[in-house]
């Protein structure tokens, strides 16, 4: 089985119980403006340039026979600035497992285990589901918007030990306007992890006078009730990554 990834991030101390390694997905089905992960948005590789690196030679644009850069029309070896990067890579689910248990083994009882994020991991429900098979014994935690169906979810459930869930915005028509999809599922999805008795953490990025206003956060409140909650300050870098992307940061 294989998906895309587009970082792995060792010793995370901020992405479920103790020192982990946390996978990022690609894919999202959601389309928050504020996202400071835009890399993680689409499913595919995709071409990041870093056009301050730039000294505007052409060597890239000259042909090259590199098997790798053909999808980008540009040769992804030749800039001596090391200007432009992929973002992604397909990989092996049992290959990828092999990879991260070394680091496991590496911390001994210092692990606390592997963290899946995004993008939305359950974007690639099958990949998700087969890495973590290869990962069985391991402490395994789940970074989701939940905005997946009942079925999936149940299988969220069924095979991670740890779920961090955001809830973004309380009201339907905000969460549209703001993230592009109800968040009716999302809602229903959480009503079904409070009831499993899974452990679980929700997080809320705090955008200025979006989600971080007192009506959305009461509002949240009265949904989780006393749930554990997060507040993530916003990353006033967000937008940094979407012009080396090509893409238009909204927010």
């Amino acid at each position: 089985m294989t998906g895309t990834i587009f970082d792995i991030k060792e010793m995370a101390v901020h992405d479920g119980p103790g020192i982990r390694t946390t996978v990022f997905f690609k894919g999202c089905p959601l389309r928050c403006r504020w996202c400071h992960n835009p890399e993680g948005l689409s499913g595919e590789p995709q071409l990041m340039f870093k056009s301050a690196r730039c000294k505007g030679c052409g060597a890239c644009f000259i042909p090259c026979s590199h098997e790798d850069c053909k999808p980008f029309g540009r040769c992804l070896h030749v800039c001596p600035q090391n200007a432009l990067e992929i973002a992604g890579k397909r990989v092996n689910a049992t290959e990828l497992a092999k990879e991260l248990i070394k680091c496991a083994e590496f911390l001994g009882d210092g692990f606390g285990g592997f963290t899946f994020s995004g993008g939305e991991p359950t974007s690639q429900i099958e990949f998700l589901l087969s890495l973590a098979k290869e990962l069985k014994g391991y402490h395994l935690c789940i970074e989701t918007c939940g905005y997946t169906d009942k079925k999936n979810w149940q299988k969220i459930l069924d095979t991670f030990d740890f779920i961090i869930m955001d809830i973004k915005l309380a009201d339907d028509e905000q969460h549209k306007k703001f993230t592009g999809v109800s968040n009716k599922i999302i809602l229903e999805n959480f009503e079904t992890l409070k009831k499993s008795k899974k452990p679980y953490i929700i997080r809320t990025p705090l955008i200025p006078d979006i989600t971080d206003t007192a009506d959305n956060l009461d509002a949240i409140k009265s949904i989780i009730a006393d749930s554990n909650w997060e507040k993530i300050p916003y990353n006033a870098a967000a937008g940094a990554k979407y012009k080396m992307l090509g893409m238009e940061y909204k927010l």
